[in-house]
């Protein structure tokens, strides 16, 4: 294994989207094609099974070190109202764009730290969201909650609002650890929200856990997964850490290189994790992600209805997707929009009443069969090769995924392929072989996080 982890462990793609953002052609993309893409696709949507919103809230009161999100640092909770005053404004302008009500299926809340907002102005912004939309009979709504701020108030707000997932940044329970990434949390604290989420009535509780920390060993990941097991959430996000400080800037320097674990080490710790993680009943979904068969994300995965999209794993796929918020990214099968990634350029452009996209990307029919693909491979771990070789001659793809096929990776028979067992831990270097923009133009510079 640790031969096969120093050969693939590559800077790669996490295939929250494909093409990848780096590789968007922003060139010829325009809000017009956006928003008319956007239309022809919301009313196939809006028919059947409804929309999705992701609404990205920044604000954080303190920073870790970890972490490769889009966020602000501040504790002046000022910035609140404005803020969702924005978002709304937002939404507005896409509602005042589409020819009939929304049909919500699914709603969540990003951050940044979403209960670093008042009850009061979460319950303005999904109510707000509501207003002029329809919810879905089987409407998921989850958000993503700090240990040490989410208070029982959140809890039963969101609740009473229709929220019934929860996830809660964990990240690691070493001392340590927790000082290395600043993020000091004790495990009573993690145990008392989980508790309270549980009495409100709370359908599915997740903990982010993250392997790969620096100062991380054996013997802390171990401890980390046995406090874990013994609160037993309905899912566990088991996330590799992506060390991106040049994408980051000082946000991921609050440690020395040297003190991140190793690939070898990196990838044993994920090893030692899924394997308790498995003896306790848990079943790996997709890749990081783990789940109680009483939950739906594994449901949705043995039923084959398994998605991956800018929220990650989601356990149905709606056709599309709209992001609210700073540096939001919005879907609709055949287009992506991002909005500005700083907060000032968003509240300008929203409250100039102009929609704050600022670039994206408009797929073309080869990249909407590479796209559909690589999201096989990534959620059910097998893809029927037939329409791929229509653009990849056959030929041509076998040498590209010969290696894999040598080292026992994937199986290919029938134009059918299989990700083995042993092949899950490559899945993302195996994504990397149908991803035509990476092949064709490899970037100079370290673009990606690792794939182990």
């Amino acid at each position: 294994m640790n031969q096969l982890i120093n050969k693939y462990n590559v800077p790669g793609p996490r295939y929250t989207s494909y093409p990848t953002v780096p590789y968007w052609n922003v060139n010829e993309f325009t809000k017009d094609k956006w928003l008319n893409n956007l239309h022809e696709n919301f009313k196939l949507s809006n028919a059947t099974n409804g929309i999705s919103i992701y609404i990205h809230l920044p604000y954080c009161e303190s920073l870790c070190t970890f972490c490769g999100c889009h966020k602000h640092i501040t504790k002046q909770h000022k910035v609140e109202a404005p803020y969702i005053d924005a978002v709304l404004k937002e939404w507005q302008m896409y509602l005042n764009s589409f020819n009939s009500k929304p049909l919500i299926k699914e709603l969540h809340l990003g951050g940044g730290t979403p209960t670093f907002f008042s009850c009061s102005e979460l319950k303005r912004l999904v109510n707000g969201i509501f207003k002029d939309a329809t919810k879905h009979s089987e409407i998921e709504m989850s958000f993503e909650g700090h240990p040490n701020n989410t208070t029982f108030e959140h809890l039963q707000t969101l609740f009473d609002l229709g929220f019934k997932r929860v996830s809660f940044g964990v990240q690691d329970y070493d001392e340590k650890v927790q000082q290395a990434i600043n993020r000091k949390q004790t495990f009573e604290k993690v145990k008392e929200v989980t508790m309270n989420a549980r009495l409100i009535g709370y359908e599915s509780v997740t903990h982010d856990i993250i392997y790969g920390l620096p100062f991380q060993t054996i013997e802390s990941i171990q401890q980390s997964i046995q406090k874990t097991a013994d609160l037993l959430p309905d899912r566990i996000s088991f996330y590799s850490y992506a060390h991106v400080p040049w994408i980051k800037g000082n946000g991921q320097r609050g440690f020395k290189d040297e003190d991140i674990p190793k690939s070898e080490i990196k990838r044993k710790l994920y090893e030692i994790g899924r394997e308790m993680l498995q003896e306790i009943g848990y079943f790996e979904i997709g890749m990081d992600h783990f789940a109680l068969p009483t939950d739906l994300l594994y449901k949705s995965y043995k039923n084959n209805t398994l998605h991956r999209n800018f929220m990650g794993y989601t356990p149905f796929k709606t056709n599309v997707l709209i992001g609210l918020g700073v540096s939001a990214i919005s879907d609709c099968s055949n287009a992506f929009a991002q909005n500005e990634k700083k907060i000032d350029l968003y509240l300008a452009k929203v409250n100039n009443n102009e929609l704050p996209v600022f670039k994206g990307h408009i797929l073309n029919e080869t990249d909407l069969v590479l796209r559909n693909c690589i999201l096989d491979i990534i959620c059910k771990f097998y893809t029927d090769l037939t329409k791929v070789y229509a653009i990849i001659p056959k030929e041509d793809l076998l040498n590209r995924l010969s290696e894999f096929i040598d080292d026992k990776l994937i199986i290919i028979e029938n134009n059918k392929l299989n990700v083995t067992d042993l092949g899950k831990t490559f899945v993302r270097n195996i994504c990397m072989a149908f991803d035509d923009y990476l092949i064709k133009d490899q970037p100079e510079t370290q673009i990606f996080s690792m794939t182990i």
